[in-house]
């Protein structure tokens, strides 16, 4: 699991669930299965399990436990999935809404710049909508968009303009070919930094994440038993927004209570040993008993 992801936050974010022996639990992001692992060492043989996932790549890493079922699709329609394997509701769900390692790091899934690789990005590699197809198909004002909303990047419309003078001669295709494009605009001594802004744009638009983030957080919160507790993992302030805005919306509205006073971030040493953890965030919320 370790080589596949390393979790982020994990005593924390597991910890937070306050795991009763016998509940029910979803891991919304199963990933490499690190923060599950440790939600099942606290199982006893009546607990479960239900652990989701967009990518067939991770779902491979699903032990075999019959406390355990494994479900490919969008947390999105975590609700519907919690009540097709049976429950009402359940005692805690866990979100990290971070890129798995394995994608950043396997060359083929066109997740880095580091590679010289297809453009994909895709975390369901059946979706219809990959990299490609944004760069190549959408107008210079929806991918000025994009860059300026999803990435924060400078110069949005510049680099969008660069994009749609760049596929006039031949498609971009892959990461060297987004490079060679945006040659002009790489600020020198922080290119990575910049690049990594434009590749996480791409990125949510790809999957999406944004709406399917709006979406979860809500049905979520819906799926929770009374004194059921939610805990959500974020890496950048667009999606920690949703996640602090329909928290705080539903402790307005009397469904929620906080269940750590302040989001909990991670140590320096934790930092030292997974630089991926640097902008993480942990949220933890409590559906309130009646």
């Amino acid at each position: 699991m370790s080589v596949y992801h390393t979790p982020v936050l994990l005593q924390e974010s597991v910890s937070a669930l306050c795991i009763n022996p016998a509940g029910v639990y979803v891991d919304a992001t199963f990933g490499g299965g690190g923060h599950s692992a440790a939600i099942l060492a606290q199982l006893g043989g009546k607990g479960r399990l239900i652990a989701i996932d967009r990518d067939e790549d991770a779902l491979a890493n699903v032990p075999d436990d019959k406390r355990v079922t494994a479900v490919h699709g969008n947390f999105r329609f975590i609700h519907n999935f919690i009540r097709y394997e049976g429950y009402d509701a359940v005692d805690g769900i866990l979100a990290d809404l971070g890129v798995s390692s394995h994608q950043f790091d396997t060359e083929e899934r066109g997740f880095s710049f580091r590679f010289d690789s297809d453009l994909d990005m895709r975390m369901n590699p059946q979706a219809p909508k990959d990299a490609k197809l944004v760069l190549n198909s959408y107008s210079c004002e929806d991918l000025e968009r994009i860059f300026r909303v999803y990435g924060e990047v400078e110069h949005s419309r510049k680099i969008a303009e660069l994009v749609c003078k760049k596929r006039e001669h031949s498609p971009i295709r892959t990461t060297s070919e987004l490079g060679s494009a945006l040659e002009t605009v790489l600020p020198k001594f922080s290119e990575h930094k910049f690049l990594a802004k434009v590749y996480q744009a791409l990125r949510i638009e790809v999957n999406d994440e944004m709406s399917s983030l709006e979406k979860f957080m809500p049905m979520a919160i819906k799926s929770l038993k009374e004194g059921g507790i939610l805990a959500v993992i974020t890496y950048h302030s667009l999606e920690d927004r949703i996640v602090k805005n329909a928290i705080r919306d539903e402790i307005s509205s009397g469904i929620l209570e906080k269940a750590v006073r302040k989001p909990v971030v991670p140590t320096e040493e934790e930092i030292s040993q997974n630089t991926r953890a640097r902008s993480a965030k942990l949220r933890v919320a409590r559906k309130k008993v009646a």
